[in-house]
């Protein structure tokens, strides 16, 4: 293994598309959708465009910065440039725990869904599996990582399409279900689009962002990506077009197919659909989807909190050991790091109530809102630092520097909104204590390499 080698530029232009389609839709579309539509009636799809539309400008802002210098693998490296060394440590250390949290809330999961097929199998038994057989996937090469999303990614895709487009042909015949006729009218027949008033679609727009969290993998990956120049773009660009598609066409259908207030909150709407389509293995269908989308986000955990800790150990924010590369130029000592923490996930199953997870989740997408939040800064400060570099970028976020503001202004408004939820509001209050530890240790590690370094001045004067 070697230092100063560079990580592997293996992943080609279809690994980044489909990546950033997974990115773009998470386990929380299948599942949890059916709660968000509950709460937030047909107003949801407003939502999910207004969120769509902020997060694909930050998403500008990352391509923007990431190929203004393309010795930049991660965002922490520019985090590193415009904001100093603490920002970067606090940044690094901040997105690899909103991916372990998700990894471990995923990989947990993995078990549960394998469960339905064989209730006898304990538990933690195919959660310990699936996380071995992801470890060795992302130690073996960039390839493999990119194969197995690609595909993981392709069956969510394909379960997507099979609903808008066999619900649109059910719309069109004007199919009859137990809740009615299928028909667009019914998004807006049944209390219009604001049924429970604005304070439910304010209140949707929490589980709307954590929906869309993980959105940005498609720049960490520009690393390891064969031409960035090319093909980070095409991605970056892309997005709206699956937010319309994946999420507004997905949930638009559902509800023209069962009017919201019969989409049944506790369950997937997607079995909902499926089987009013005939399908009696609906469920099984959805579950084997939900499972690919967990082992998805896992794996996608694995590879962006190695390459984390890979980029935090350059800047001496990390142990030495993790700068390690294999043969095939992978972090190998970071992913296996990141691996043992998430497998944590696989006892607190055990030791832990349920009620954790959702702690941890809620804390992750106030973690996630910052990660984008510093984003947006860097920008900002790039643009401002260097603007003649910024002329000539080729890849320019629009609107600068008015969208950067309005981008701001709406992750506060977010945070506002976490405080009015009885599940997330304890996130408000536990996640400045994560910033404030990192802020401890980081300015503890600082004066011990303050120190070690007049020591060393002290015995080359003597």
């Amino acid at each position: 293994m070697s230092e100063n080698q560079n990580l592997s530029r293996g992943l080609k232009n279809r690994h980044i598309q489909l990546l950033a389609i997974g990115g773009a839709i998470g386990t929380g579309l299948f599942l949890g959708s059916g709660r968000s539509i509950h709460l937030a009636g047909p107003s949801i799809l407003f939502a999910y465009a207004i969120t769509g539309i902020m997060l694909f400008f930050v998403m500008r802002a990352l391509g923007e910065l990431l190929l203004s210098n393309l010795n930049y693998h991660s965002f922490v490296d520019f985090v590193y440039d415009y904001l100093g060394e603490g920002a970067a440590f606090i940044t690094g250390w901040t997105y690899w725990f909103c991916w372990i949290s998700l990894a471990m809330a995923d990989v947990a999961a993995t078990g549960l869904y394998i469960q339905y097929w064989f209730p006898n199998v304990a538990r933690w038994v195919p959660s310990l599996i699936v996380l071995v057989i992801l470890l060795i996937m992302n130690l073996t090469a960039v390839k493999l990582f990119g194969e197995m999303e690609f595909w993981f990614a392709l069956i969510k895709v394909i379960a997507i399409l099979a609903l808008i487009v066999v619900g649109t042909v059910m719309i069109i015949k004007g199919f009859s279900t137990n809740a009615g006729s299928s028909s667009f009218a019914n998004l807006w027949n049944y209390g219009g689009w604001l049924p429970n008033g604005v304070s439910g679609f304010i209140l949707s727009f929490q589980m709307v962002v954590f929906a869309f969290t993980g959105i940005e993998l498609v720049g960490i990956t520009a690393g390891e990506t064969e031409n960035p120049e090319h093909v980070i773009p095409r991605a970056i660009n892309n997005i709206p077009i699956r937010i319309i598609i994946f999420y507004i066409g997905a949930l638009g259908i559902i509800m023209s197919i069962y009017p919201w207030n019969s989409v049944n909150p506790g369950k997937s709407p997607f079995v909902q659909v499926f089987t009013s389509m005939g399908i009696t293995a609906a469920a099984s269908i959805v579950n084997f989807v939900v499972l690919t989308s967990a082992a998805s986000a896992c794996n996608s955990g694995i590879f962006s909190t190695s390459r984390m800790v890979y980029s935090l150990a350059k800047e001496d924010n990390a142990p030495n050991s993790m700068k390690k590369l294999t043969s095939n130029h992978i972090p190998c000592n970071a992913a296996i790091f990141s691996a043992a923490v998430i497998l944590i996930a696989v006892i607190l199953n055990y030791i832990m109530p349920e009620g954790v997870f959702v702690l941890i989740t809620s804390i992750s997408t106030f973690c996630y809102i910052y990660i984008w939040a510093i984003i947006v800064i860097c920008h900002i400060k790039y643009h401002r630092t260097k603007p003649e570099l910024a002329a000539k970028n080729k890849f320019k976020m629009p609107l600068y520097p008015i969208i950067n503001y309005l981008i701001l202004a709406f992750f506060a408004f977010v945070i506002v909104t976490l405080a009015f939820n009885n599940e997330t509001r304890v996130a408000l209050f536990v996640t400045p204590v994560w910033f404030i530890m990192l802020g401890v240790i980081y300015n503890i590690r600082k004066s011990k390499i303050k120190n070690e370094n007049k020591e060393d001045v002290k015995r080359d004067l003597i």
